[in-house]
């Protein structure tokens, strides 16, 4: 399959800005915005590529849901980044998706790092990650027993995570445009 083609890095950075204003806003990411995404990942692709492109619109929604529906539900995640990464997957397809994904969990541990650092909270982090940890080890859900550990918790340290999948999405176009990932 060919690199993705250049209405398909448009509808990208459409959908990921728009989102991210969402995000920084209101701190959620629209019912409508993501579904827009699904279906035109999956109209653009098919009337690109066929049946092939209707596979690659599927693999990628379910190679993203296969990541993160388990974050959403040990509460790590919003149910809104999850339908997000889904319309991307469905607009880049699975391989693009997991570029996008990586660049995104990079960007966000900075981003995450910065965050702690500045409102000096690192060491009751990385103590929260140790039980983190240890919960799930013993295959329990750590917000039952820590509900602040719960991304939707009043006291919850939460990046808006729309505007980091955005921000990934645009290094990707970005190295993707200038030629540095082989398609």
């Amino acid at each position: 399959m060919p690199p993705i083609p250049d209405i398909l890095q448009l509808v990208l950075a459409s959908l990921t800005v728009a989102a991210a204003v969402s995000d920084l806003q209101s701190r959620t990411i629209p019912n409508w915005l993501v579904l827009s995404g699904i279906v035109l990942g999956f109209g653009i692709n098919g009337y690109l590529f066929g049946w092939g492109g209707l596979l690659r619109s599927a693999m990628g929604f379910g190679l993203a849901a296969v990541v993160y529906l388990p974050m959403f539900a040990l509460r790590a995640m919003g149910g809104g980044d999850v339908k997000l990464m889904a319309a991307i997957g469905c607009i880049a397809g699975a391989r693009n998706w997991f570029a996008i994904f990586l660049l995104t969990a990079i960007l966000g541990g900075i981003a995450a790092l910065a965050l702690l650092l500045f409102r000096g909270i690192l060491a009751g982090t990385l103590r929260n990650v140790a039980y983190i940890l240890s919960e799930l080890a013993q295959l329990r859900p750590p917000h039952l027993s820590a509900p602040e550990l719960s991304v939707d918790h009043p006291k919850a340290v939460t990046l808006p995570h729309g505007a980091v999948i955005a921000a990934g999405t645009f290094l990707f176009l970005v190295v993707l445009r200038f030629g540095l990932l082989q398609q």
